[in-house]
């Protein structure tokens, strides 16, 4: 039971880390993004190849100059567990939406193909690939919406997100 009890723990750790490196992505939050790495970690996202910590503070300046918003949902995670060591493969939804006018987005099929080690207790990743399945360029056209939008929150990037109040993360 014990074994069992770990194995959900280790995979629930490693969901946690999947889904902390969406947020720092999108929030465009370098601390957040290094938190996923080790220090050693190795990224292959295709136009970028080198230590995860320097992917982190490159991925977050590029994404806040080159995109109003950017979401990434991570579906479909199957993750394999040996002691201190696991492989998961991750299906990753994109859209990047442009800054500039007209709205142009990036929509993107694609997986999260990621070796992870724990190391002092914490899962992180060592080596990560993404694999770009497919991808789709759109322009879209200002329009009205079926319900009124002008009352919603707004996301923002880093500590201009609701979510750094809503934690208490903003600082003072």
């Amino acid at each position: 039971m014990e074994e069992i009890l770990r194995r959900l723990v280790d995979r629930n750790e490693i969901h946690d880390v999947l889904m902390r490196y969406c947020r720092g992505v999108d929030r465009c939050d370098e601390s957040i993004l290094k938190s996923v790495y080790h220090h050693d970690s190795y990224d292959d996202h295709g136009y970028w190849r080198g230590n995860g910590h320097e992917f982190a503070s490159f991925v977050a300046k590029r994404l806040m100059a080159a995109n109003l918003s950017t979401t990434h949902s991570v579906t479909n995670v199957l993750i394999d567990i040996d002691g201190d060591s696991a492989r998961s493969e991750s299906q990753v939804m994109v859209t990047l939406v442009r800054r500039g006018e007209p709205t142009v987005v990036d929509l993107m099929g694609a997986r999260y193909l990621d070796k992870l080690t724990r190391r002092d207790g914490v899962w992180r990743i060592a080596e990560r690939t993404v694999v770009l399945d497919w991808h789709k360029c759109e322009q879209w056209q200002d329009g009205d919406s079926p319900m009124p939008l002008d009352d919603f929150r707004r996301g923002g990037r880093g500590s201009d997100d609701p979510l750094y109040d809503f934690l208490d993360l903003k600082d003072d």
